[in-house]
């Protein structure tokens, strides 16, 4: 990543568990994190220091435009290629961008749950 050169698995993971009532796990594999919200995922990050990636939710025309302008941004490894994208290290992957992709992406999952279920309803 940019200027502090922070692992990009690393911020995702703080700044997903910052927010309010995100569980975590391993239900697939040992080397990958998976974030959720109510039950539903919103963040899956590897554990390969040598596969520095990350997958949000993304919406599919907000998803094309990252693809576009970052080189290292590629339709969603391991879920929904139109709805997810995964994020690896290189060329304006910095902090900022790599919060907001998981902001963005747990916003969007609250935003598709029944009220009884958000965050904070528990």
């Amino acid at each position: 990543m940019s200027a502090a050169d922070d692992r990009l698995q690393d911020t995702a993971r703080q700044v997903a568990l910052a927010l309010p009532d995100v569980s975590h796990g391993r239900p697939f594999t040992p080397a990958l994190d998976v974030y959720k919200v109510a039950g539903k995922v919103f963040l899956i990050v590897t554990d390969d220091p040598d596969e520095q990636i990350i997958t949000v939710k993304c919406e599919p025309e907000h998803a094309r435009a990252q693809q576009r302008g970052y080189p290292t941004i590629t339709p969603g490894r391991y879920l929904d290629k139109r709805h997810w994208i995964s994020l690896g290290p290189g060329p304006g992957i910095t902090k900022r961008l790599v919060t907001d992709a998981v902001e963005h992406s747990y916003d969007l999952v609250v935003e598709g749950l029944p009220r009884r279920d958000g965050p904070g309803t528990r």
